[in-house]
């Protein structure tokens, strides 16, 4: 063997030999951390099926399958862009804003008709035009 390629050699090997610890603590290190997110994983699992549990066994057996089939099931992450997503969450607002002001007006028009009905109000069932 030449002395060159000797001297690489050599250099290739000490090269590894220094790289070989620092490998080995990263990946114990990734070790670790993988345990740990598994760790947490299963106790967050625990501790659902703990909660998950309780009302099941409040309410009749009928409802208490269909809660448990609901709740495993993963909501669907839709791939929008930031763009997009802006523009959905502004429509869904909007869509709650007017559903919420006309139940608020559905309920102000139906405290109306009661305090109406009380005083015997010019249309009535009884005295409207196709009831008689």
């Amino acid at each position: 063997m030449k002395l060159k390629k000797l001297k690489k050699k050599i250099q290739q090997l000490e090269k590894r030999l220094r790289e070989g610890p620092q490998k080995l603590a990263r990946l114990k290190q990734k070790l670790q951390a993988a345990e740990a997110t598994k760790a947490m994983k299963a106790t967050r699992k625990s501790a659902v099926r703990a909660t998950a549990a309780r009302p099941i066994s409040k309410p009749s057996p009928s409802t208490g399958a269909k809660k448990a089939s609901t709740a495993k099931k993963p909501k669907k992450r839709l791939n929008l862009s930031p763009e997009r997503r802006a523009q959905l969450a502004a429509a869904m607002k909007a869509r709650w804003a007017a559903k919420r002001a006309a139940e608020a007006s559905a309920k102000s028009t139906s405290s109306d008709d009661q305090h109406g009905a009380s005083g015997q109000s010019p249309q009535s069932p009884e005295s409207g035009p196709d009831g008689g």
